[in-house]
């Protein structure tokens, strides 16, 4: 990284790392975003919104600017088997009078008209950056309405301004926490979990509920993906919580280990290999010798089925090279198995959110020279890409237009997709979108575009200027 000088912020260094495994490295993580910096990483609000929004009865409302509600608005692809009520972004639209004098009334008025006129079974309030510097006292507010409506009305701590999309995360596990209340279940039911850290996006909950109900096991709710208000309060009744997503309910599952005596297991069920490791880890934690059969029953006929096909894809996929750049560090560590099995060697890997353990594990998973980055910005990700020559960027919504611009295949592996990419069936999916996406004969053309317009740079600077031309004739100048 020669040119790690001009390409990167001072302030940045210790935040990009090259993988070298003779030395004992470390990246610094869990720090705000470089001011001026155009960070790849979002806001609390943002972080606390994403968590919360799929809990589908629940009335959110943005108590901000209209352009907080707008941007968060069905950010996530999540589906509901009840209530819709929470694809209807509720907002406050505070306005330049609202910062003068203050935007509580508003507020009072739009919990009043929403309770009245959608019935919510529970309220959330999003507290935004203007909220934060006017001062509205949201708790206050929150305590009064559910006496008036009794309903629950919960405050949720997330002016952008004071962390980032992690801390959002935070936020939003303590308004869960307060949904749930401090007391422990009275009874627990045996052989049953919750699924923390996935949000049912294209279905995904719905496919794990599946392989779960076919072992025997109950699964009480999924945080959050179609949650319901009083799933989450009967979920202090699991034996055990397993966590997917752990960057945004680490905290939540040791909290309710501490309240309510569940224990839990970190998960991924990204990949085949994560898959049956997922459910193996499961049915040892809380399950009998029955279950295990039916586990490994279940194991042997999806493997049978789905493991081939994934195979004939790897045969046209070995070789290409792939740049990660995702929210939290479980999905990271699973998309690079996940290639590897296919493959495809990762020559860019990078978080949002990720841990100190979790960039050690880039480390331990990647080879010699992988770039690893935190809390990455376009500028640093454009220049890795093209020095990694890689083949396909694997991203959300914030890098789509990155690819695009290098002429790069992407995948959607964000929250924003409409297709599951968990389990056996999601596997399948995701070696069928690869090899689509970088094997597609429209790279040809872009290739044969750019070599055009090469030489046609070459050519152009190959032109001298003009020479000075005396003009001048006999009898005057022409």
């Amino acid at each position: 990284m020669n040119q790690k000088s001009t390409i990167i912020v001072d302030h940045r260094e210790n935040q990009v790392l090259v993988n070298d495994k003779q030395k004992n490295q470390a990246i610094a993580c869990d720090t705000h975003s470089v001011s001026g910096v155009v960070s790849q990483r979002a806001c609390v609000y943002c972080g606390a919104r994403v968590v919360l929004n799929p809990i589908t009865d629940a009335a959110h409302i943005v108590h901000g600017p209209i352009g907080c509600a707008s941007y968060t608005w069905d950010i996530r692809g999540s589906l509901s088997s009840d209530s819709e009520l929470f694809r209807t972004s509720f907002s406050t639209d505070l306005r330049e009078h609202d910062i003068i004098f203050g935007g509580e009334k508003k507020l009072i008025a739009a919990i009043d008209e929403i309770v009245i006129r959608e019935k919510p079974k529970a309220v959330f309030i999003y507290s935004t950056c203007v909220v934060g510097v006017i001062g509205d006292d949201v708790k206050a507010i929150a305590k009064k309405a559910e006496i008036k409506h009794g309903i629950r009305v919960i405050p949720v701590h997330s002016s952008g301004f004071s962390g980032s999309k992690k801390d959002g995360y935070k936020a939003a596990c303590h308004a869960i926490l307060d949904l749930m209340g401090p007391e422990k279940a009275e009874v627990k039911t045996p052989h049953s979990l919750n699924f923390l850290g996935d949000f049912n996006l294209a279905a995904e909950a719905w496919i794990i509920r599946d392989y779960l109900e076919t072992i025997g096991l109950e699964l009480k709710t999924v945080i959050t993906g179609d949650a319901t208000i009083e799933s989450l309060r009967a979920a202090k009744s699991a034996t055990l919580n397993v966590v997917q997503c752990a960057g945004s309910m680490t905290y939540l599952a040791k909290q309710m280990k501490m309240n309510y005596d569940i224990p839990f297991e970190n998960i991924r069920f990204f990949g085949i290999k994560d898959t049956i490791r997922s459910l193996r880890k499961i049915v040892f934690s809380i399950g009998t010798e029955e279950h295990l059969k039916r586990f490994e029953t279940l194991v042997a006929q999806k493997e049978a089925y789905y493991q081939p096909m994934v195979e004939a894809y790897k045969r046209k996929l070995i070789g290409k090279k792939v740049a990660l750049y995702v929210g939290g560090g479980f999905k990271a560590i699973s998309l690079i198995e996940q290639f590897s099995d296919l493959g495809i060697q990762t020559v860019l890997v990078g978080t949002q959110t990720g841990s100190k353990e979790e960039y050690e594990q880039f480390r331990k998973l990647t080879g010699e020279g992988t770039v690893i980055l935190d809390d990455t910005n376009p500028t640093e990700l454009e220049h890795f890409i093209k020095e990694a020559g890689a083949h396909i960027l694997v991203g959300g919504v914030k890098e789509r237009p990155l690819a695009y611009k290098l002429g790069v295949s992407f995948i959607d592996h964000n929250h924003e997709r409409k297709h599951p990419l968990c389990g056996f069936e999601g596997a399948l999916n995701f070696a069928m979108e690869v090899d689509a996406t970088v094997n597609s004969p429209v790279w040809d053309i872009v290739k044969t575009f750019k070599t055009h317009n090469e030489t046609k740079t070459k050519q152009a600077n190959k032109v001298k200027p003009f020479d000075v031309i005396d003009l001048t004739i006999e009898g005057g100048v022409l």
